[in-house]
């Protein structure tokens, strides 16, 4: 059996793409204000939240879902980890959701320290960053 140099670099490709995905899903935590009274919430819950499946925490507050920047790794690794799909099957699924009147996808933020701003001045966000941009101003209520 002949391997041909395009199908070896593809399937070097793949591996590769499959070992990033893997390292970002154990990267990337499910965070809140760590002024928030939510403690933890399981996969389904926080699926239901980024799906638009219901607008409030168990407890029966409010939350406000925050996106990070389409693109960025941890936007990747928190829908492939919690959701099971990728940021192209979101775009479907959103833009499946807008033109039928179902709902609007969460707001995003374009970094970080945008992300912390915005959760120190709400406790009703719910958002997702890397393991290591984890400070005392959030609180860890899932990981994947």
């Amino acid at each position: 059996m002949r391997i041909f140099p395009k199908t070896m670099m593809r399937a070097a490709l793949a591996a590769m793409l499959l070992l990033a995905v893997a390292a970002a899903k154990a990267d990337v935590v499910v965070v809140v204000s760590a002024d928030s009274p939510v403690d933890s919430l399981t996969a389904a819950q926080v699926g239901d939240i980024f799906l638009g499946r219901t607008s409030s925490f168990p407890s029966g507050g409010e939350v406000l879902p925050i996106d990070q920047a389409e693109g960025s790794a941890a936007r990747e690794a928190f829908y492939n980890a919690v959701i099971g799909r990728s940021q192209a099957q979101m775009r479907a699924y959103w833009s499946q959701q807008i033109f039928t009147g179902r709902g609007q996808p969460p707001r995003a933020v374009s970094n970080v320290a945008e992300l912390r701003q915005v959760i120190g001045a709400n406790p009703s966000v719910l958002s997702y960053v890397a393991s290591s941009d984890v400070d005392d101003s959030l609180k860890v209520v899932y990981t994947p």
